[in-house]
């Protein structure tokens, strides 16, 4: 089977890379052993996250193609504009958090420092005692599945998808695990962790994570409540964290985590390292001791060594695209790594700069200082 465009992997990544190059025309087919991926996985937050300024232009580009794109989505995306309230535990994160929001002002993002006060009257659920918080009343929530779904079937021209686990990547072939082969004039990686596998060259390493669902206790919470402490945690480079973070779905349940792990690439539930996550949450959300948690999961989020996804072409392989290591930011900054994956591809003007998600950042070697030149 031969088309213009194959994408490797159906997660969010792969479903936005492949209906942004089907709507520029071309014929896109898109290869994963199972629909979606690791996608269904993840919290589903569209988050504004400015560790440092290419991530932030990454969330802002994409909660705005978000926004665009929820007018035109069903019921099953979930798509819910909640907001996220980012809570400070102590003075000293009420001071990263007016910090955070001075930024997000200046990258045309609301934002609102809270109280303690006004903190407690938008979520009484929150224990007594917090510093206060920064609402960022732009952030969205979506259910990811649904989404690539939308994505993949209702979004535009069509776009083949064939169940299938690619094996390997030569030139403008790819070939699954079944023997087949399918050519096209440019690949796309999408596969988040199983990229390496395909592109052994890759400074990805697999990140494992938790989440725990409960059952519905509607109106418990208005917006997604994260600690300040999450960016700390999200960036540890080894062994394991938990961080607060709940979600309000639309059925009512809340989504709780989150947890981080580089010890262990088992992806089975760990009871202890769920307890940890649970009893860390309870501490800011008391009444989360007496619900029913109903189900429990892990993923595996791809990450680079400076938290930054590889968006670019592989030098090594002329035909041959990365859009790779998005670690938890997946969903939120799905929309514009598809954007500029086209804009690579087509040989389109550039919707921001593209020099901070190049993989040769990992590989460049400074150069000698004059004076250490030989002569």
């Amino acid at each position: 089977m031969y088309s213009d465009v194959i994408i490797i992997g159906s997660g969010i990544v792969g479903a936005s890379c492949a209906r942004e190059l089907a709507n520029a025309g071309l014929r896109v087919t898109v290869l994963d052993a199972g629909f979606p991926n690791a996608t269904g996985a993840g919290m589903g937050h569209i988050v504004a996250m400015d560790d440092n300024p290419a991530e932030l232009v990454l969330c802002r580009e994409s909660a705005r193609i978000w926004r665009e794109w929820a007018a035109a989505m069903d019921s099953s995306c979930a798509y819910a504009p909640v907001g996220t309230l980012w809570v400070a535990a102590n003075a000293t994160e009420l001071d990263a958090a007016e910090e955070t929001g001075r930024r997000l002002k200046a990258n045309g993002i609301r934002c609102e420092l809270l109280t303690p006060g006004a903190m407690a009257k938008e979520e009484p659920a929150l224990r007594g005692g917090l510093a206060g918080g920064l609402l960022v009343a732009s952030d969205s929530v979506v259910y990811a599945p649904g989404a690539v779904r939308w994505l993949m079937r209702d979004a535009g021209p069509p776009i083949h998808a064939t169940l299938a686990e690619v094996t390997s990547i030569d030139g403008e072939t790819v070939t699954t695990s079944d023997g087949r082969q399918f050519s096209a004039e440019a690949i796309v990686v999408a596969a988040g962790v199983q990229a390496i596998q395909l592109c052994p060259d890759l400074p990805i390493r697999p990140k494992k994570g938790h989440l725990a669902i409960t059952d519905r206790y509607p109106g418990t919470v208005k917006h997604q409540l994260i600690e300040l402490g999450y960016v700390t945690n999200a960036h540890l480079s080894s062994g394991s964290s938990v961080a607060f973070n709940v979600q309000p779905r639309p059925t009512g349940q809340l989504l709780i985590g989150s947890s981080r792990q580089f010890d262990t690439t088992r992806p089975e539930v760990e009871p202890k390292m769920v307890a940890r996550m649970l009893d860390h949450a309870i501490g800011y959300m008391p009444g989360l001791g007496d619900m029913n948690v109903v189900r429990t999961w892990t993923g595996f989020r791809a990450t680079t060594p400076d938290n930054l996804p590889i968006i670019a072409k592989h030098p090594g392989h002329s035909k041959t695209w990365l859009a790779v290591g998005h670690e938890g930011l997946g969903v939120t900054t799905a929309p514009a790594t598809a954007r500029l994956v086209r804009a690579q591809m087509l040989g389109e003007t550039m919707p921001f700069d593209e020099q901070p998600y190049a993989l040769r950042r990992f590989t460049q070697v400074a150069a000698p200082a004059p004076e250490d030149v030989e002569h």
